[in-house]
C-alpha cells in the first residue's frame, strides 16, 4: 500500500498525543495562600493528573487535570447530549387502576405551574435543568478558547460563573428523590421507569465529573498565559491572595486583576451575613415542621402530613427505609446544620473549644450535605405529579415553601462563612509560645 495513505493516520496519532500530554499544561512552581485556613504554601512545579493539598488543613488547592483540554470538553459535550434525551424522553409511568401517569421532567414543571406552585417549579427548574445547562455550555466555551488560544469576549467572567454554579447542580439529588419515590410509589401503583430515569444516572455522573476535571486555578493561569501576561507574582505582605483564584495581588486593587472578584484577605462581613442568613432560616424551620408539608387525598379520606408525620406513619406502615432517608435529609441534616454553622460561628467569634482541625472539618461536611435535604421536596413533586386526579391526588403543603427556602438559606450562610477566621481566632487565643504551629508564613 502507498506510504502516503499512512501520513493522515501518524498525523493524527501526533496530534492526539499531543493533546493527552501538552507541555504547555503545566503550573510552574509558585507561592498561594489556603483559602481555608490562610497558610502560606509554597507549590512545586505541577504537571498534568498531579494535585496539591495544604500541608496545615489538608484542603485541595490546586489539581491540574491529567487531560486538561480534551477531557472537560468531551465530558460536557457527553452531558450535553444526556441532558437533551433525558428532558425529551418519558421519565417515569405511574398505573394505579385504570389511571395511567405518564411523566417527564417538563410535565412535572408543567403540573407544579398549572397547579399554583410556581416557586417549587422554578426551583425544580433552576436546580435540574437551568444551572445544569448554563454549566455546561461555559463549560465548553471556556474550553474552547483554550483549546484554540483565544480570548472570546466575557472570559473571565465566564469563567468566574462557571465555578460558582459547580455548587447548585442537583441532578444526583433528584436522581435519588426519584429512587425514594419508587418506594413509596410501589406500594400503591405499578411503577415502570423510562429511558430518562435510567440516562439521568449518566447525566449526574458526567456533571460531577465535569465539575471536578475544572480547576480554575489552573483556568486562569492558561487564560492569562494566552494574553501575554503572568498570573503568578511573588507573594509578599504588600499583596493580597485572592480567595478565588488563589494568585497574589496587589493590596490597593479592588478587585482582582486575575480573576476579576473582589479582593479580600477575609471575606467582609462574613459572620454578620453568614449569621443572617442563618437566623432566617432557623425562623422558616419552625412553620416548615409545623404546618402541612404534604395533602394526601381520595374520595374517602383526606390525609394532612407534616414533616414528622409523615415519617411515623412510614414508619409504622412499614416502609423503615423510606422513612429513615426522609427523616435525614427533613429532620436530621436541616438540624445539625443550623447547629453546626452556629457553633461555627460561635466559634469565630469567640475562643473555640475544639483544635481547628476539627472545626475545619466540620465546616467541610457541613458545606457539603445541606443540598441533600431538598430529597423531600423533590419527593412530593414526583409524588404530586403522579397523583393529580380525582381517584388520587397529592399537593405540596405550605411547608414545602418554608422547607425550600430553609434549604437555600442554610446553604447560603455556608458559602458565605469564611473558614479562615476560626484559624484566626485559634491563633489569637493560644498562648505566644505556640502559635508559631499554626501561624501563616506571612504573619512569622
Amino acid at each position: 500500500m502507498p506510504p502516503f495513505i499512512y501520513k493522515p493516520v501518524n498525523t493524527y496519532r501526533r496530534w492526539w498525543r499531543y493533546q493527552l500530554f501538552r507541555p504547555d499544561a503545566t503550573l510552574p512552581a509558585h507561592t498561594l495562600d489556603c483559602p481555608e485556613c490562610g497558610q502560606r504554601v509554597d507549590l512545586p512545579r505541577l504537571r498534568q493528573g498531579q494535585e496539591a493539598h495544604c500541608p496545615n488543613c489538608g484542603f485541595e488547592l490546586v489539581e491540574v487535570e491529567k487531560n486538561p483540554y480534551l477531557a472537560p470538553l468531551a465530558y460536557a459535550t457527553t452531558a450535553l447530549i444526556l441532558m437533551a434525551c433525558v428532558y425529551s424522553m418519558m421519565f417515569v409511568t405511574v398505573e394505579l387502576g385504570s389511571v395511567t401517569a405518564i411523566l417527564s421532567l417538563p410535565s412535572m414543571l408543567k403540573t407544579l405551574i398549572l397547579q399554583d406552585f410556581g416557586f417549587l417549579a422554578e426551583v425544580m427548574f433552576v436546580l435540574t435543568f437551568g444551572t445544569p445547562l448554563l454549566f455546561l455550555l461555559l463549560c465548553l466555551y471556556v474550553y474552547t478558547a483554550l483549546v484554540r488560544k483565544k480570548i472570546y469576549p466575557g472570559l473571565f467572567y465566564a469563567t468566574r460563573t462557571l465555578a460558582r454554579l459547580r455548587h447548585w447542580i442537583m441532578v444526583d439529588v433528584f436522581f435519588v428523590s426519584t429512587l425514594v419515590a419508587y418506594i413509596k410509589l410501589s406500594a400503591v401503583a405499578r411503577v415502570e421507569f423510562g429511558a430518562a430515569f435510567w440516562l439521568m444516572f449518566g447525566l449526574a455522573v458526567m456533571l460531577i465529573r465535569t465539575s471536578v476535571s475544572i480547576p480554575q486555578h489552573w483556568v486562569y493561569y492558561k487564560i492569562h498565559q494566552i494574553r501575554g501576561y503572568r498570573a503568578v507574582q511573588t507573594a509578599s505582605d504588600d499583596k493580597i491572595c485572592c480567595s478565588r483564584c488563589l494568585y497574589f495581588r496587589d493590596k490597593t486593587e479592588h478587585t482582582c486583576g486575575v480573576c476579576g472578584s473582589t479582593l479580600f484577605r477575609r471575606r467582609p462581613k462574613s459572620l454578620s451575613i453568614s449569621l443572617a442568613f442563618l437566623l432566617a432560616a432557623a425562623v422558616l424551620y419552625v412553620p416548615a415542621n409545623v404546618l402541612p408539608i404534604m395533602i394526601s387525598s381520595n374520595p374517602l379520606n383526606t390525609e394532612i402530613s407534616t414533616i414528622l408525620n409523615g415519617i411515623t406513619y412510614m414508619w409504622r406502615d412499614g416502609d423503615k427505609l423510606i422513612a429513615a432517608i426522609i427523616f435525614s435529609a427533613s429532620i436530621l441534616v436541616p438540624t445539625l446544620k443550623i447547629a453546626s454553622m452556629g457553633f461555627l460561628i460561635t466559634c469565630a467569634s469567640l475562643r473555640p473549644p475544639l483544635a481547628a482541625h476539627t472545626l475545619s472539618r466540620l465546616y467541610r461536611l457541613t458545606d457539603a450535605v445541606g443540598r441533600w435535604s431538598m430529597i423531600d421536596i423533590f419527593v412530593i413533586i414526583i409524588l404530586m405529579s403522579a397523583f393529580h386526579t380525582p381517584l388520587a391526588r397529592v399537593t405540596p403543603g405550605p411547608a414545602s415553601l418554608y422547607f425550600c427556602l430553609v434549604v437555600l438559606l442554610t446553604m447560603l450562610s455556608a458559602y458565605f462563612f469564611d473558614p479562615r477566621l476560626i484559624w484566626d481566632k485559634a491563633r489569637s487565643s493560644m498562648p505566644s509560645e505556640n502559635i508559631s504551629a499554626i501561624k501563616p508564613e506571612y504573619e512569622r
